[in-house]
């Protein structure tokens, strides 16, 4: 009797929630934001969706964690981007990533390519912790070889002091 009853129950929930009209009123449930920006799928002709990587109003789109001089731990800020691209990763087997630490020109070059890998090598962490496995990803330091902005002060090399996550096919 006590089975006929939950199986009752059960078909009249799943039937009232199959009743209910959705309606998109463009709220989104604070829970993880980040993480339901990376639920999305990648862009597919027949439906029009957009790429969740090329969107520019998609969290997945951001790709550079900037760090304070000489240090290489991950802000606080940069977290929930983190923590998308950890679960899009893990949500796509197929996709591997690459870590890349970059630093200002300050510092010898020897410092300069370990502080990098310090950076790439914390972010990786991060995301092992979020369940990506090391087989998608990999890390590399480039030390002050690739800097994306180039004077000879603070306003440069803050855009310098960054990891950036690159998916396989970028450039």
């Amino acid at each position: 009797m006590k089975k006929v009853v939950h199986g009752l129950l059960l078909v009249g929930v799943l039937a009232g929630c199959a009743a209910q009209d959705v309606k998109d009123t463009g709220a989104v449930k604070q829970v993880a934001p980040a993480a339901q920006q990376a639920a999305a799928v990648p862009a597919d002709q027949k439906t029009g969706q957009v790429d969740p990587l090329k969107d520019p109003n998609n969290i997945l789109s951001r790709r550079s964690i900037y760090y304070d001089f000489d240090k290489s731990d991950v802000k606080a800020e940069y977290k929930p981007m983190i923590e998308a691209h950890a679960m899009y990763v893990t949500g796509h087997k197929g996709v591997k990533i690459t870590l890349q630490g970059n630093t200002d020109e300050r510092g010898s070059r020897e410092h300069n390519i370990a502080l990098g890998n310090r950076r790439a090598d914390n972010v990786r962490k991060m995301m092992n912790v979020l369940g990506v496995p090391d087989s998608q990803i990999e890390t590399v330091s480039f030390g002050e070889e690739k800097p994306r902005a180039s004077c000879n002060d603070e306003s440069c090399w803050k855009e310098n002091r960054r990891a950036d996550i690159v998916y396989d096919g970028e450039k």
